[in-house]
């Protein structure tokens, strides 16, 4: 779906300017990529420049708080390796093997920098149990000190510059690092504090300040291991997409109504999905389908949305079938008000007619589907003893 249609302000917008082409086109796989790129070559640069300040300045003094910031920042650099290389790999356009893209490359991506920093944070943590057990004199410099100051500004200025450009291109991979640089700007404060502390007391926090530092490290990994292990497994898709498809598609002259809505995501910006679209079974097939067609070509110009559409013709101006209708919504609302039917018709025979229809079931139904079937049957045959139910169970996937 698209990203909306503001201009990158600030910096960001700056440095887009300066070394992407085209950087408003943000639909553009090429594009996305260089904005990818962009964002972690910044990014590895940062990175490096502070984990060697850090680890020098922390080596003199005895910190191990500050050498182990200074190694989650070469971890960091690392992460932005492996982004860079996975952005690239997933703006590789469709082939045989993978018809649908590379794009939830970016997702494998996240998971893995998510993976690294976990690793770091257990590593710091048993370099901090070592500490406690055998405590050594620190002594922290003003350049320390100045330092670690720069160090938090600097890590505050890529949270916002990677959180800027992953929600304009929104990518998860820019999403994952700038959670990661907030995460490394409580980290560093909390070991500029634990340094205040111990330059002008007799108290050295250190290695319980690395402890501490290191448990929100993995927290933040957790967080992100999370978010992208549910994009991988399939998670459902956002309320506000599946409103925006329904609002469209029902915004169309002849559409009576929509269901079966099924939304694939295979990456960002690259969303597959399938509805099946109720229209009046008295207009003329043709122009059904020619509206169809239309819907299909609108929305994915529109939200840049792959749609394939099932068109069902539906008997509107039938009283006996529209009298079988109302009464068998009733009786399946009455059973659970989360369901719901479709495709609702009516075979008709000399001593019994046939009620085919659909019926979709939440998830989260308490319900087993074998007693919601034997319940609709058995109600709807008490109605009428010439009334049999053929009851066919969808999910809803949205």
């Amino acid at each position: 779906m698209k990203s909306g249609g503001k201009e990158l302000g600030g910096i960001a917008g700056a440095l887009a300017k300066v070394f992407i082409k085209n950087h408003n086109d943000i639909e553009n796989v090429k594009v996305r990529e260089q904005y990818g790129r962009l964002g972690c070559i910044i990014g590895i640069i940062v990175n490096i420049l502070l984990f060697a300040a850090k680890f020098t300045v922390g080596t003199l003094s005895g910190s191990i708080s500050v050498v182990g910031d200074a190694i989650n920042n070469l971890s960091d650099a690392g992460s932005s390796i492996i982004s860079l290389i996975s952005i690239r790999m997933a703006a590789k356009p469709a082939d045989n093997t993978h018809p649908y893209g590379h794009a939830r490359i970016e997702y494998i991506s996240s998971s893995v920098v998510a993976v690294v920093i976990m690793f770091i944070g257990f590593e710091l943590i048993k370099t901090s149990i070592v500490k406690i057990i055998r405590p050594q004199p620190i002594d922290f410099s003003n350049v320390a000190l100045s330092v670690l100051a720069l160090s938090i500004f600097a890590k505050l200025w890529l949270f916002y510059f990677n959180r800027k450009v992953g929600r304009h291109i929104n990518s998860m991979v820019m999403k994952a690092t700038a959670a990661d640089s907030m995460a490394d700007v409580l980290a560093t404060s909390a070991v500029f504090v634990s340094a205040i502390i111990s330059r002008f007391t007799r108290i050295n926090p250190d290695a319980y300040i690395g402890i501490a530092v290191a448990l929100f490290i993995i927290y933040s990994a957790i967080q992100i291991l999370r978010e992208t292990m549910n994009r991988i497994i399939g998670q459902a898709p956002s309320e506000e997409l599946i409103k925006k498809i329904e609002s469209f598609i029902l915004g169309y002259d002849g559409v009576i109504g929509i269901h079966d809505l099924v939304i694939h995501d295979y990456g960002p910006h690259n969303t597959f999905a399938s509805v099946h679209v109720e229209v009046d079974a008295n207009t003329d097939g043709l122009v059904s389908h020619d509206l169809i067609d239309n819907i299909e070509r609108d929305i994915s110009s529109r939200y840049n949305l792959n749609m394939v559409i099932h068109m069902d013709p539906v008997v509107t101006d039938d009283p006996f079938v529209n009298e079988l209708q109302k009464m068998t919504e009733e009786v399946v609302s009455g059973i659970d008000s989360t369901l719901s039917i479709h495709d609702f018709r009516v075979v008709k025979g000399p001593t019994h007619h046939n009620l085919i229809f659909d019926v979709t079931v939440p998830f989260d139904c308490k319900i087993s589907i074998q007693e919601i079937t034997d319940q609709i049957k058995r109600k709807i045959n008490e109605k009428d003893k010439s009334l049999y139910a053929v009851v066919t169970i969808d999910r809803s996937y949205v």
